[in-house]
């Protein structure tokens, strides 16, 4: 929570930056734990979301294995904590040098979406004299009713293997002897808060079973992957957690000695972040006025990438309101964080929080036009 102890720190500190709430961080991971451990999942926390050393560190004290797509990633949460057994490694485009040290780093399961990089794993496995555990990532075709940049499940992604190819893949698979199939993986997509979407992937993973069963494939993992969204308008509200398990552990129909796994990274630590930033100028338009502040896409691309709107608040005003456009310094006209939203009347120096940005907000900052990187600044730090 931000208090007026928080607030008047905060003045004294260069921005822009990122709070983190380290009592939000640790109520939201043990809730996750408990709702979790209702139904046996094991939670593997979605590393890209955000990759800050500190807070891997208490999200891997939970107990919660690493979900990576990098091994930038998995070296990452392995020195933060994360146990290399259990740590999955996804996407669509490994590399031989990822790869290669994933192999040697003993981890947990290869998340495989085609038969090329399948065969890629098999040889360099070979060469390390390896069996490499893999899950296959398969499309379930669900549209997850999400930004398109972030719906990964439908025919068009690049995500995942076919439906109409798994026949080939387990023929294919014949022939890997340094491949052990275990188990078989899905992410529909990112920011998902219709629990429907979920329970349609319920339905697809039991057909999918009965695929599986009938070419005598005995699955031990059952990944769900990620995608539970956040109420963005609510920063103080957690994902819902409860309806997330519970609804898939009720569909989901788990056959003898299957384990089912899941991959939270947004709903794990979007809420516990802000990005703090100072009004540099109000500028008046012909049309609006202009709160322009020293924050920019450059610290959170969200709003300029994904059109996201984030809860936006000053902290320092209690004037009567105003509308404003929201906008940052960077030279794009796509450096906006939101269109005329009420504030207090704003001034030059007034503390604005850009709520909600704990995902995907320090995790994709730039350099462009070489400007900083935001500062970070953890709640028990002030």
């Amino acid at each position: 929570m931000i208090t007026s102890k928080t607030i008047t720190r905060f003045r004294d500190l260069p921005t822009p930056f990122y709070f983190y709430d380290l009592d939000v961080l640790h109520a939201t991971c043990q809730k996750v734990r408990e709702e979790s451990s209702k139904g046996g999942f094991k939670v593997h926390y979605a590393v890209k979301a955000n990759p800050n050393p500190r807070i891997l560190n208490i999200i891997s004290s939970y107990g919660f294995g690493a979900d990576c797509v990098s091994y930038n990633e998995i070296e990452r949460a392995i020195s933060s904590g994360f146990d290399p057994s259990e740590t999955v490694f996804a996407g669509v485009g490994k590399t031989d040098k990822d790869i290669e040290a994933a192999l040697k780093a003993d981890i947990f399961c290869f998340n495989c979406e085609s038969i090329p990089e399948m065969e890629v794993i098999n040889s360099l496995a070979e060469i390390q004299d390896k069996v490499a555990t893999i899950a296959l990532r398969i499309n379930p075709y669900i549209e997850a009713h999400t930004h398109k940049y972030i719906t990964t499940g439908v025919a068009e992604s690049k995500f995942g293997v076919n439906t109409w190819e798994l026949k080939e893949v387990l023929e294919k698979l014949k022939s890997l002897k340094n491949l052990n199939l275990k188990g078989i993986h899905f992410h529909i997509g990112s920011q998902i808060t219709k629990m429907s979407v979920f329970k349609s992937l319920c339905s697809r993973i039991n057909e999918l079973q009965e695929f599986f069963s009938s070419h005598n494939i005995d699955l031990k993992i059952i990944n769900v992957g990620g995608g539970l969204g956040i109420d963005y308008s609510n920063p103080e509200k957690a994902a819902r957690f409860e309806d997330y398990f519970s609804m898939i552990n009720e569909f989901v129909k788990l056959r003898q000695g299957q384990h089912i796994h899941a991959e939270p990274g947004r709903s794990l630590v979007g809420q516990c972040g802000s990005l703090i930033s100072k009004v540099l100028y109000i500028k008046k338009g012909s049309n609006t006025t202009f709160a322009i502040i020293d924050a920019g896409m450059t610290d959170l691309i969200r709003p300029a990438l994904y059109q996201a709107i984030h809860k936006i608040e000053n902290l320092t005003s209690d004037g009567k309101a105003v509308r404003y456009d929201v906008v940052g310094p960077v030279c794009e006209s796509a450096d906006s964080f939101a269109k005329y939203i009420e504030l207090p009347e704003t001034r030059r120096g007034d503390i604005i929080a850009i709520r909600s940005a704990g995902a995907y907000g320090e995790a994709m900052a730039s350099r462009y036009n070489l400007r900083d990187l935001p500062g970070v600044v953890f709640s028990d730090e002030i």
